[in-house]
């Protein structure tokens, strides 16, 4: 009850302006070739002159790969060069697109490198989140442990924008960074608790922090400089409150095992990761997402 009240205290909400943006996550990188698909008529477009090149049809795949420097995509049996080395993908208002059996929200980037093609989703923050939250952390718990998640995964996000520039994208969508199902992971109950925090984010000295978090951490977090090169004020080794749960992770911040189970004590998101993350505070980043 003591750490309840403790954790009450210490909860600000201050706000934070921030510019528009999107987020670019990686689906694929330097492939020999991919299939893509929209629930829509679907625009593409060539990234340098911004003219449109085909319009790809509803429900139909599409294969590509690269040629020669540019791009090539198979329709109705015939090759086809684009005579363009980056495209957009654009789907009509409303409309998803698919890639590795998957539906994303937002437009896809395709490169031609010249060691392969790379599949990037260009998406807003808000709703790139939306398929992190239930690929991160089960659809069936408890949901101040989602609202606990949806702030960890944005926070992490936009403090590890451009991480992945030298590939022409922010981050990954496996959890070496933040696994990504994009739409097709997404639940009505995942997508409340990313709606009903929209823009939190935990802040430590005035930074937006990499709100690390990994499944279990075995009964204690580790600090920063226990796992990596130096330690980081916004992480202490505190009770994980996962015991009985095999360490899965690097063990560094927020046990997702223990947000949960604190979550069934009655302790509410803000309670939950101002335990997980020392001399934190929490903002609001403003804009569109």
């Amino acid at each position: 009850m003591g750490m309840r009240r403790g954790l009450l205290l210490f909860f600000t909400l201050i706000a934070m302006c921030s510019p528009c943006f999107a987020i670019k996550i990686g689906l694929q990188t330097q492939v020999n070739k991919t299939f893509i698909g929209a629930s829509t008529k679907a625009e593409v477009i060539n990234c340098d002159t911004n003219k449109l090149i085909f319009v790809m049809e509803k429900m139909k795949g599409y294969e590509m790969k690269p040629y020669r420097g540019v791009i090539a995509i198979k329709v109705d049996g015939q090759w086809n060069k684009m005579r363009a080395d980056k495209i957009i993908i654009k789907p009509e208002e409303n409309g998803f697109l698919s890639v590795k059996r998957k539906w994303y929200r937002g437009n896809f980037k395709i490169i031609n490198d010249g060691l392969g093609l790379t599949v990037i989703n260009d998406i807003p923050l808000e709703k790139y989140l939306r398929g992190v939250v239930p690929s991160e952390m089960p659809s069936s718990w408890e949901h101040e442990a989602h609202k606990a998640q949806a702030i960890a995964a944005r926070s992490y996000a936009i403090a590890n924008r451009g991480k992945r520039a030298k590939y022409g994208y922010d981050l990954k969508d496996t959890p070496e960074d933040q696994a990504y199902g994009g739409a097709s992971a997404e639940k009505s109950n995942t997508n409340d608790a990313v709606e009903e925090t929209t823009g939190i984010v935990l802040v430590c000295q005035g930074k937006i922090v990499p709100a690390y978090y990994s499944a279990s951490a075995g009964g204690k977090t580790k600090t920063g400089g226990q796992v990596w090169s130096a330690d980081l004020p916004f992480l202490k080794s505190v009770p994980s409150f996962d015991d009985g749960i095999k360490k899965n992770g690097h063990g560094v911040g927020m046990s997702q095992y223990g947000a949960n189970n604190l979550a069934k004590r009655g302790y509410n998101a803000y309670q939950i990761l101002k335990y997980f993350y020392a001399n934190t505070k929490f903002a609001r980043v403003r804009g569109e997402y």
